[in-house]
C-alpha cells in the first residue's frame, strides 16, 4: 500500500494537544504548531483497521493481555535491531516517563544522585526533581555541528556516588544515533562504578539515512545486568494517545517489584484499543514505517536547503534519527526571550525552545518535522518573512 504523507489533516477537531495546548506554552493558538513530539500523519492502515474492528464489537470492558503481545514486541526488536529480549523480563507501562519515575521511586532513595547528559528531553529533569532525587549533570560536546559525549566529565561525575544514569538512546533533541563504540564506552564506566541505567529508546525505530540503532543492553552481559530499556510504538506509529509502552528489565526480580506497583495503582492493563493497536503495529506496520522514514528524510533535507537559501542564520542539523530537527539559531544574536518573541509572536511558528532542554540548549530550537512538507513550507516561509521585517536579521 502506498501512503500519502503529503495529505494535510485538520487536527483541530480531534482535541490534539499540539493545537489545543499551544496557548498554554506559547500564549496563542494562532501558530503553526511544530513543538510537541507527535506526527500530523495518519497511522498505518492495519492499525486503523484493528482499532476499527475492535470498536465495532461495541464492548469496551477490562482487557486481558494475550501471551502473543510481548512475543510480537520481542520479534520486532529482533527484526529491527538484531536484539531478542526475554519476554519474561518485559512489562507493560502506560508511558515511558511514568515508568521511569516509578523505577526511580522503587530502586533509589530521596537525595540519591541521578546522572543526566545535557541538553536532553526535558521530562528527564522533571521526573528526577519531582522524585526528590539530585541531578548530576554531564555535558554533551557540540563541535562542527555534531554532538558527542564528554567521557572525562561523565566519569568524573559517575565516580561520586551516582545511583542511576538516564540515557537518551537515540537522543532527543539533538538527533544522535549513538554508535556501539560510544555506548560501550559510557556503559563500561557505568559497570566500573556499578551505576544502573534507564535507557529511553522510544525513538529507536526512527533511524534515518541508513543509520542503525544499538540497543544499549545488547552491548555486553555486564551492561545488560544494569540496564532497564524503555520502548514504545507511540513515536514510531503516532500512537501516543493510546498510552502503551514496554519496559524490559535486567531481571525478573526488578520486573516483579515494578509490576506490584502497577497493580497497586490498578494501571497494569492495556486498554482495549492500545492492545490491538500495539499488536497490529508490531506485526503489520513495517511497510508504513519504511515509507514514513523516506518521507522524513526528504523533510529534513528540505529544511536544510530552505534555511541555507533563505534564512542562513538558522542552522538545522541533519538528524541521524527521530523526526525532530535541532536548529542552531545563535547566529541571530538573540537572547532566548528574543528568539521566542521572533518565532512565536512575529513569525507565528511554535517550536520548542532549546533552553528548556537544559544547559547547552540556549540559542537552539527543536522543530518537529513530522508533518506534510507544505506545512514546513508555510512555517519556514513565515520565519523568512518575519526576518525580512527585522532590520538586523535581514542583513545576515
Amino acid at each position: 500500500m502506498i501512503y500519502n504523507f503529503d495529505e494535510r489533516i485538520d487536527r483541530k477537531n480531534n482535541n490534539a494537544a499540539k493545537f489545543e495546548e499551544a496557548y498554554l506554552h506559547f500564549g496563542s493558538n494562532d501558530v503553526i504548531p511544530l513543538w510537541i513530539a507527535d506526527m500530523d500523519f495518519k497511522t498505518a492502515q492495519p492499525i486503523i483497521d484493528a482499532v476499527r474492528e475492535r470498536a465495532e464489537q461495541g464492548i469496551f470492558g477490562y482487557t486481558s493481555r494475550p501471551e502473543e503481545y510481548f512475543k510480537l514486541i520481542a520479534k520486532w526488536q529482533q527484526r529491527q535491531n538484531g536484539y531478542l529480549p526475554d519476554v519474561n523480563k518485559m512489562a507493560f507501562a502506560p508511558g515511558v516517563i511514568p515508568a521511569m519515575r516509578m523505577i526511580l521511586n522503587l530502586f533509589t532513595q530521596e537525595n540519591d544522585k541521578i546522572l543526566i547528559q545535557y541538553p536532553v528531553y526535558h521530562p528527564f529533569t522533571d521526573l528526577v526533581q519531582n522524585s526528590s532525587r539530585r541531578i548530576v549533570p554531564s555535558r554533551l560536546i557540540f563541535e562542527h555541528g555534531r554532538y558527542t559525549m564528554d567521557y572525562d566529565d561523565f566519569e568524573e561525575k559517575a565516580k561520586n556516588g551516582v545511583k542511576y544514569f538516564l540515557l537518551c538512546n537515540p537522543h532527543n533533541p539533538v538527533g544522535r544515533c549513538w554508535s556501539r563504540e560510544e555506548l560501550k564506552r559510557v556503559g563500561d564506566i557505568c559497570v566500573k562504578y556499578n551505576i544502573k541505567v534507564i535507557s529511553d529508546e522510544i525513538h529507536s525505530d526512527l533511524m534515518l539515512f541508513g543509520n542503525k540503532h544499538t540497543v544499549f543492553a545488547s552491548i555486553s552481559d555486564e551492561i545488560a545486568s544494569l540496564t532497564t530499556t524503555c520502548i514504545a510504538p507511540s513515536k514510531t506509529f503516532n500512537l501516543a494517545g493510546l498510552q502503551s509502552s514496554t519496559i524490559i528489565f535486567p531481571n525478573t526480580v526488578c520486573k516483579e517489584a515494578y509490576e506490584t506497583q502497577l497493580k497497586a495503582m490498578d494501571i497494569a492493563r492495556n486498554n482495549c484499543f492500545s492492545l490491538v493497536a500495539t499488536m497490529a503495529a508490531y506485526e503489520h506496520g513495517e511497510e508504513w514505517l519504511t515509507q514514513l522514514k523516506r518521507y522524513l528524510e526528504g523533510n529534513m533535507r528540505f529544511i536544510g536547503d530552505y534555511c541555507r537559501e533563505n534564512i542562513p542564520f538558522f542552522k538545522p542539523n541533519l538528524p541521524e534519527c527521530t523526526y525532530l530537527c535541532w536548529i542552531d539559531a545563535r547566529d541571530t544574536g538573540m537572547t532566548d526571550d528574543e528568539l521566542f518573541d521572533f518565532t512565536v509572536r512575529k513569525a507565528k511558528v511554535a517550536c520548542s525552545m532549546g533552553v528548556q532542554f537544559g544547559k547547552g540548549g540556549e540559542g537552539f530550537l527543536r522543530l518537529n518535522a513530522a508533518c506534510p512538507r507544505s506545512t514546513l513550507e508555510d512555517a519556514l516561509g513565515r520565519i523568512k518573512a518575519a526576518a525580512a521585517d527585522n532590520p538586523i536579521l535581514c542583513k545576515k
